[in-house]
């Protein structure tokens, strides 16, 4: 009697045959902390995916600044759209290598999950209010492993998880000289250079796009090198990463090439000092400092109130287990902008009477 494979089984057929050796395959995957049985239709890294996309801090992502604060223009990019393509970036690179594309897309869209409203200043905000250490990528881990499902967690693979908190790269290094800053898969490695290439990209668009920055304050060697639009710019750091790429004994080499590598790294730094310490993006970071700043002393204080906000973000309840201010954190962490914005209206604004 022959007995039918499950599609999950099926498809894991086929990445044994069409992966490459240095790709990450279910079979490999270090599994859940909660183990669970085997979807028959999906692999895990599939239900990684969904779980992610189907979460309610995914959602949030669509209110969250990338760069300019709650814009109003149709075109600028949200903390959201950045997910998209950052995860569209990586699909391309992992198909063109021969990776797992499952796996590559669920660390892509789950890679800011944890971010904070009005972008990296808000992120720079609760280093000061909270603490030194708090990062976008660690609060990222923290929201699939304790904050979603109210407080259950998604229950991701360690794989997805591992790629999640390893994304990050702040001013440092693109590609991490240090083992212990680089994720365990090829594929967790790969969303951190797209995670770069993506923001450089639509950073510099949507910076010439406000008026931040004209085309003609762009370096000429940035053009030359990688291109005048959005469009060349991407493309050339694509087949870049995939060109300069190789498998070794030593295990498999994500690279880019030096002249590109480079000019990426002068072209951050030319967005660092031109656009994100503007003193148009400046002024707004220091109205959402003020925002963010009284709302984390408000619930402090008030924890009535703070009960209230977790029950509507759907986050779990603070029960003095630990400290308020971790669940403060994690509160203010997890708002939109507008979300942040009009709690503080309604707190600290005067209503007028009727």
């Amino acid at each position: 009697m022959v007995i039918a494979m499950t599609p999950r089984e099926i498809n894991e057929e086929k990445e044994e045959k069409n992966l490459a050796d240095y790709a990450c395959k279910n079979f490999q995957s270090r599994g859940r902390v909660v183990q669970e049985e085997p979807c028959p239709i999906r692999t895990q890294f599939q239900q990684d995916r969904d779980r992610i996309v189907f979460s309610n801090s995914f959602r949030r992502l669509k209110h969250k600044t990338q760069v300019f604060l709650s814009p109003l223009g149709d075109h600028y990019r949200t903390r959201l759209t950045h997910t998209l393509e950052v995860s569209e970036v990586a699909r391309t690179i992992a198909r063109a290598l021969s990776l797992n594309e499952d796996l590559t897309e669920a660390i892509a869209l789950g890679h800011d999950l944890g971010h904070t409203p009005f972008g990296h200043g808000g992120e720079t905000v609760l280093k000061e209010i909270y603490s030194k250490y708090f990062s976008h990528s660690a609060q990222s881990l923290r929201v699939v492993s304790k904050l979603e499902r109210g407080g259950e967690g998604l229950n991701l693979s360690y794989e997805v998880k591992d790629g999640i908190l390893k994304h990050s790269k702040g001013f440092g290094d693109i590609i991490p000289r240090d083992p212990g800053e680089a994720a365990r898969t090829v594929e967790g490695r790969l969303v951190r250079i797209a995670d770069i290439i993506a923001y450089l990209n639509h950073d510099l668009d949507d910076s010439i796009r406000s008026g931040v920055i004209t085309r003609g304050d762009v370096p000429k060697e940035f053009v030359r090198v990688l291109g005048k639009n959005h469009s060349e710019r991407a493309k050339t750091m694509i087949k870049d990463v995939i060109f300069s790429s190789y498998d070794s004994k030593d295990g498999f080499c994500l690279r880019i090439g030096d002249e590109v590598y480079n000019t990426m790294v002068d072209l951050r730094a030319f967005l660092y000092e031109n656009v994100y310490r503007s003193p148009q993006v400046h002024k707004e970071f220091v109205k959402a400092k003020k925002i963010l700043s009284e709302l984390y002393s408000y619930f402090n204080a008030h924890e009535d109130k703070l009960q209230e906000e977790l029950v509507k973000l759907e986050l779990p309840p603070y029960k003095g287990e630990q400290k308020i201010e971790r669940v403060v954190c994690d509160l203010v962490a997890s708002m939109t902008d507008r979300y942040a914005i009009n709690l503080y209206n309604k707190i600290f604004m005067p209503s007028p009477l009727v």
